[in-house]
């Protein structure tokens, strides 16, 4: 179990969060874990929902909702491993939009990590 404690603004929430592992090393193991876990969770999901919007999508059928969120992600892998141009994830996604040959130095920085 994991206690996890949150403070915004005067408000402060616990949390229990329950885990089944095999691990049987030191409980700093399993801590660790947990924290990259929503590290990385947090991080994605930030990005997500700044750049593509994805908390006011509408979709809510399994299929449609499921494959907008599989080309959120491939377009967000896309344009992190797109390194000429220094702008925020937001900034990127719309000159794809903008600018064809930007877009096609998008698909083809893709292509090089294949």
């Amino acid at each position: 179990m994991v206690e996890s404690e949150r403070h915004v603004g005067g408000t402060i929430t616990l949390e229990h969060r329950y885990y089944i592992t095999s691990l049987t090393e030191q409980v700093t193991q399993f801590a660790q874990a947990v924290r990259e876990h929503w590290s990385i969770e947090n991080g994605q999901h930030w990005v997500l929902d700044i750049a593509f919007r994805e908390d006011k999508q509408r979709m809510r059928i399994q299929n449609p909702a499921e494959n907008a969120a599989i080309l959120r992600r491939m377009a967000l892998n896309l344009l992190k491993q797109e390194k000429t141009v220094k702008l925020r994830i937001k900034s990127e996604r719309k000159l794809c939009g903008r600018k064809n040959e930007y877009l096609l130095r998008v698909l083809y920085a893709g292509l090089q990590q294949v």
